[in-house]
């Protein structure tokens, strides 16, 4: 397998098919993981991934602790902020049903430069094929592979792959050389200047603490988030193309003026690490997948950012994909099973998509708080952004009998119901995950009573585990795919369990009918 893009959704799909057992390599024609933060939401469906892969303690160990800080916070210039002159929305506290819907929460916010650190030098210490420095110039399939040709330090060669995954971002070489087309919005309001800079802010801040916060000087209006909370920030600007400016204006000089502005000190000692151009998109590919391509990441959708939501609907693509690609790739599906990628991702990413323009035309339904704010998003059509993240469901091949239609609430528990397509619930059983226990692998869980489907399930060689919880009848039993989605819902004892499971898992992995 071949996978293209080394950012954080490319080098989480090289990891989610290694921890499968694929023979993976990356090409990136970046030198090595980006050092630019470009987003800091890490969503808990992400981070179920991430514990899934082992590495959410290193993950957590790299995110910032914003307990009791404010999320969102609005004032002039950093110094009057710690002066105290300063709006702020305090960092939501999930309610406590929530809180019981996920194993494992990040302390506070992580950058994705941080993200893909920790994921890099994991991929590194085992031994994975990272080609930095390296792009793709060419692609060409037939019915056997993929052959793409590569440029890289050791100058031009080809490459023969039985996959390609393209998380190649939004401009995707990929997905040009394809012929795929996008649909959607295109690109929204200005172009964004990225300011990544180093400077001591806990003199200014006296203290306080914040996820983000909105600059209002009439010098340096933008978006101030932080990467470590104490010396690393980004600073989003915006280039007036309208007024003759052009993001190459933005030199060292400049931003620092602009930075010093930002926080109220003319004299701040400011280093410019880094200065990325960007721009607000809202675009959806036309395919997802074409033979034996894959679009994931940025290069299948490019969501807009209010909501967090793009970077984390990139690592739910990888997730549902690797499985399959190992599935077949093992002998143990039918090639068949890789059409369910796109059945299933395209419609969650077009839902997706579809949430965070809402937010865009009135972030307060983001942003808001209480029974007003919840009011006023189920008018206008918002979930909740628990919801967006864990919530949605598939309806494919691959699982049977779905039912993708969401339950008109904004209480994610209830979302998570057991119904075949959406993500398994969350309950501990002996002090273990029902999401650990699945741990990558087919899996059955059982009800109190459901003797008869544990019997079934080491006839068939599954793990199964009993299970005493509301969402699962007691003699009833889920059958749960390696990426902790409900394949089937079985609410009583049927003849012959294990022959109707083998029969299940035939049908869902798309095998080959056997001919006599």
């Amino acid at each position: 397998m071949l996978v293209v893009g080394g950012g954080t959704v490319g080098l989480l799909t090289t990891a989610l098919l290694t921890h499968h057992g694929v023979p993976a390599a990356l090409v990136e024609r970046r030198s090595g993981p980006s050092v630019h933060p470009r987003a800091t939401g890490i969503a808990p469906r992400t981070v179920e991934v991430l514990r899934e892969l082992g590495l959410d303690d290193a993950v957590d160990a790299a995110a910032v602790d914003l307990r009791g800080a404010a999320g969102k916070a609005v004032a002039r210039t950093v110094v009057e902020m710690g002066a105290g002159e300063v709006k702020a929305v305090p960092m939501a506290e999930p309610p406590a049903g929530e809180l019981d819907t996920t194993p494992f929460r990040l302390r506070g916010v992580c950058a994705q430069d941080r993200v893909d650190a920790v994921v890099a030098a994991d991929l590194a210490r085992r031994g994975v094929d990272l080609r930095w420095s390296t792009r793709l110039t060419g692609i060409t399939q037939d019915a056997d592979g993929v052959d793409v040709e590569l440029d890289g330090p050791g100058g031009r060669y080809s490459l023969r792959c039985a996959h390609v995954v393209a998380a190649d971002g939004t401009h995707s070489t990929v997905r040009t050389k394809l012929g795929v087309g996008t649909s959607g919005a295109g690109d929204l309001g200005k172009s964004m200047i990225n300011i990544l800079f180093r400077a001591d802010l806990r003199p200014h801040l006296r203290g306080r603490s914040f996820g983000m916060c909105t600059i209002t000087h009439p010098a340096a209006r933008g978006l101030l988030a932080t990467v470590d909370g104490q010396t690393d920030w980004v600073f989003h600007v915006e280039c007036d193309l309208d007024g003759g400016e052009r993001p190459e204006d933005f030199t060292p000089e400049r931003c620092t003026a602009v930075v010093r502005a930002a926080v109220g000190d003319p004299g701040l000692d400011v280093e410019i690490r880094s200065v990325l151009p960007w721009r607000p998109r809202s675009v959806l590919a036309d395919r997802f997948a074409v033979g034996r391509v894959f679009l994931v990441g940025d290069a299948a959708h490019a969501i807009s950012p209010m909501g967090a939501f793009g970077l984390n609907t990139g690592v739910a693509d990888a997730h549902n994909l690797a499985w399959k690609l190992a599935a077949v790739h093992h002998g143990e599906a039918g090639p068949e099973l890789l059409d369910t990628y796109a059945q299933e991702r395209e419609p969650v990413a077009a839902a997706t998509m579809d949430q965070a323009m809402r937010r865009r035309a009135d972030p307060a339904l983001h942003w808001g708080r209480g029974p007003e704010a919840d009011a006023a998003r189920v008018a206008a059509g918002v979930w909740a952004s628990p919801v967006v993240h864990l919530g949605q469901r598939y309806d494919s091949a691959a699982i049977v009998d779905p039912q993708p239609e969401l339950p008109s609430t904004m209480d994610l528990a209830t979302v998570l119901d057991g119904s075949p397509g959406s993500r398994v619930p969350h309950a501990w059983v002996d002090g273990v995950s029902t999401l650990d226990l699945v741990a990558s692998r087919w899996t059955l869980l059982a009800g109190p009573a459901g003797d008869s489907w544990l019997t079934a399930a080491a006839e068939v060689g599954l793990p199964a585990h009993r299970v005493s919880a509301p969402w699962l009848p007691d003699e009833g039993a889920l059958l749960v795919r390696p990426d902790a989605i409900v394949a089937l819902r079985a609410t009583n004892p049927v003849p012959d369990a294990a022959r109707f499971l083998t029969d299940v898992l035939d049908r869902v992995l798309a095998k080959p009918v056997a001919v006599p």
